[in-house]
């Protein structure tokens, strides 16, 4: 059975593309560019996914990112953290390796925006192009072709990726120059950490008061306290259903970016430090691989 849902594809020209890194998130992004008529090599760091793909939507496997991105006009990734970036762009076996001049790299990573414009400065040195998309939408908006993609670098190679990355999103903007993607997607992850926070103290006070919270969601859902989270995740948390989303890990990782970044620039982020180690109470009672709804345990 197919990792992605059917959707429709708006008419590109086919391409030769290269994908690195086939998780939870960049398997499915790598089959909507296969559905959508490109032809793609993909490589991954534990081979069997990599066969995997390809046996699913056909292209080719390769054993090193250089070889995946030798001929590809867009290299486009989706990797663990920053050294996991670097690991797959730099060295002899590099993607950066592989690449011909005035191609083009898309990081979809959650990574900082250190690395970003590191990353930037060395494609320049080599006549190449590096854009840094971080995404949201989790591994629903992923397998459905539905991601909102933030985007940082110069405007041109955003203007050639954009069209492509259409293919697994429902939105993919130029927020500004070289680490203002990875910027935007701690912003988003900022505005979430507190969004879930919320809402499960306010599920939590409910049940101490005998409410039935399905029914009081569903009556505040239609007023000013609406949100995504609520929508989607406020009656599984009533439910105690924490075995789907996006992963406590994740979200630890993504607030410590945003916790450095932070620490860099001056910005105060109360709420936010607190939730981060919210979480990690979640962590610490093994939880970390349930979705980030389970923050309201600490509190039934």
């Amino acid at each position: 059975m197919s990792t992605i849902n059917p959707r429709s594809y708006d008419s590109t020209p086919p391409l030769r593309l290269a994908f690195l890194g086939l998780g939870v998130m960049g398997h499915p992004m790598a089959g909507h560019l296969a559905r959508a008529g490109h032809e793609l090599r993909v490589y991954n760091r534990t081979s069997a996914k990599a066969q995997a793909w390809v046996a699913e939507f056909g292209g080719q496997m390769a054993p090193t990112p250089a070889l995946a991105a030798q001929g590809a006009s867009l290299v486009f990734a989706c990797v663990g953290n920053d050294d996991d970036l670097r690991s797959v762009v730099l060295g002899e076996q590099g993607a950066f390796a592989g690449m011909a001049p005035g191609s083009v790299f898309v990081d979809h990573t959650t990574a900082s925006a250190e690395v970003a414009r590191e990353l930037h400065a060395e494609a320049l040195k080599r006549g190449l192009h590096f854009v840094d998309a971080p995404v949201s939408g989790g591994q629903a908006g992923a397998v459905n072709g539905a991601l909102t993609v933030m985007c940082g670098g110069d405007a041109q190679p955003f203007e050639q990726m954009r069209p492509v990355a259409l293919a697994f999103a429902k939105a993919v903007t130029r927020v500004g120059e070289s680490g203002a993607g990875q910027l935007a997607k701690m912003v988003n992850q900022i505005c979430i950490a507190g969004l879930v926070q919320g809402l499960a103290e306010a599920i939590a006070f409910g049940d101490k008061a005998g409410l039935d919270m399905k029914q009081v969601l569903e009556v505040i859902g239609k007023g000013a306290a609406q949100s995504w989270q609520m929508d989607n995740r406020g009656k599984t948390m009533v439910d105690g259903k924490f075995d789907f989303g996006f992963a406590v890990d994740w979200m630890r990782k993504d607030l410590g970016l945003v916790l450095d970044e932070a620490r860099r620039n001056g910005a105060r982020l109360p709420v936010t430090a607190v939730v981060d180690q919210f979480y990690a109470d979640v962590q610490a009672d093994g939880g970390g691989r349930l979705d980030t709804s389970s923050l309201i345990q600490r509190l039934t």
